[in-house]
């Protein structure tokens, strides 16, 4: 071995190994990548992707009254996790109340699990002029959020169950128009 780097300049040498350094670096990009993508929205197991949990629940709208989630079986279920004091959240909120207003009538049901003080969601939603439930999830709600594959646990953060109940998308981060009307073109 000995001999063979004698042959080799230093200069090369050094470029050698700098090229063997970037390339370990690039790999373990690669594969830290992989693992952050798994850890933010989880491996795709058959229970990560069964509604019927989310059918399960029960929690008050802002007004205090319970509203169970079964009351929305057999339509394709927008469920977003928001607070007040989340910007993305309150940027997407026109694009949620908009696509309930243009697929509501086909079968689309936006309902909003606010993880905020119920007074401050109250005045925000009023001030939006909301037209779907927005429910008092409390503090407690980011920890479901996470049971749902918000392994993150940022906000804001939706599921998509389908028709049948099963959850066929996962989106941390906010939705737009274009994002919804895809999602209502290929459900409804």
């Amino acid at each position: 071995m000995a001999e063979v780097s004698a042959r080799i300049p230093a200069s090369r040498r050094r470029w050698i190994v700098t090229l063997g350094v970037i390339a370990a670096a690039a790999l373990l990009g690669v594969v830290a990548g992989k693992l952050a993508m798994r850890a933010v929205f989880g491996p795709a197991t058959s229970s990560a992707l069964d509604g019927k949990a989310v059918y399960a629940l029960s929690m008050p709208d802002l007004d205090g009254k319970p509203q169970a989630f079964d009351q929305w079986r057999g339509k394709v279920l927008v469920v977003n996790f928001w607070a007040t004091w989340c910007a993305p959240c309150r940027e997407e909120m026109p694009a949620l109340v908009a696509a309930q207003t243009r697929y509501g009538g086909k079968g689309l049901q936006v309902v909003g699990i606010g993880i905020d003080d119920a007074a401050k969601m109250r005045q925000f939603a009023k001030s939006l002029t909301l037209n779907y439930p927005a429910l008092d999830g409390g503090f407690g709600a980011l920890e479901l959020s996470k049971s749902f594959g918000n392994t993150a646990m940022a906000l804001p953060f939706t599921l998509v169950i389908d028709r049948k109940g099963a959850i066929v998308r996962r989106q941390l981060g906010p939705m737009d128009e274009r994002y919804l009307a895809s999602i209502a073109s290929q459900l409804l």
